[in-house]
């Protein structure tokens, strides 16, 4: 019912039918099993963007309840969070930004999970498939100039490319030639554009994009941090059912075999 269109208009014909309907509006908020569709604003890991959108997609299909999504790095999102931002779920691509904000006191206890573990590719666009060059012999080719990674004190993508790096020995040999995304999400596209010729992404953004062609290489969990990926519940959220919805949606089955279908690993609940 389109009650905004009556309420917003000055005609005095419509003064009766005004009241009458603020009365059935409040009553019909009083009775027990009647829901409207709410809003849930959402803090995303850019890796988990598009994961989201499907998994955003299905939910509201199934709730009517709405998701207005902001994407950026885990990093970012944190600072904001931490300054106010009116978020009600954090899908941040760590574990260590939930705890801290859990610590502090600011989400709902026991809300906070992990949703997925990522991995990270080494990604060549403009190159023929290689399977028998290794990872190490790639990055030591002078046959690029950048390689991008994401910012390794913003986004956990990138803190784990470092890792990776140091543990190939090959930081310092490499860290002139760096460029850096705020996001891994942006890393992406300093390759994809071919601003760098190389770089550490993530496997989920393989399933989302069309522009996946050249070479890739799978790189080894052992070589960085796990890259566990935690939502959370904000305090301010604490009320809002549809926010609640959704944590239980992406612990779901459905919810579960399209996060699988993106690449990462989902821990048993």
């Amino acid at each position: 019912m389109e009650f905004s269109r009556f309420t917003r208009s000055t005609h005095q014909g419509f003064g009766l039918l005004i009241g009458i309907q603020i009365v059935f509006v409040v009553g019909l908020v009083g009775l027990p099993g009647v829901a409207f569709p709410e809003q849930v604003h959402v803090a995303v890991a850019a890796n988990f963007a598009d994961c989201l959108d499907q998994l955003g997609t299905a939910f509201e299909e199934s709730t009517g309840h709405e998701l207005i999504v902001s994407q950026g790095s885990t990093g970012k999102h944190f600072a904001q969070i931490k300054a106010g931002a009116p978020f009600d779920v954090f899908f941040a691509a760590d574990s260590e930004r939930p705890a801290l904000l859990e610590a502090d006191g600011l989400t709902v206890s026991g809300s906070r999970f992990t949703y997925a573990v990522g991995r990270l590719v080494l990604w060549m666009p403009r190159a023929e498939p290689d399977s028998s060059t290794s990872v190490v012999e790639v990055l030591k080719s002078p046959g690029y100039r950048h390689l991008a990674i994401a910012n390794p004190r913003l986004a956990p993508y990138g803190l784990a490319a470092k890792q990776t790096l140091i543990s190939l020995g090959v930081w310092v040999e490499l860290e002139p030639r760096l460029v850096m995304g705020q996001s891994v999400g942006q890393t992406w596209q300093f390759v994809a554009t071919g601003n760098a010729q190389l770089g550490l992404v993530a496997q989920s953004q393989f399933a989302a994009s069309e522009n996946s062609s050249g070479s890739w290489w799978d790189i080894d969990a052992d070589l960085h941090d796990p890259i566990e990926q935690q939502a959370v519940l904000m305090l301010s959220a604490a009320e809002n059912a549809a926010a609640k919805m959704l944590m239980d949606f992406v612990r779901g089955p459905e919810a579960r075999l399209i996060i699988e279908t993106y690449g990462y690993t989902v821990p048993e609940d």
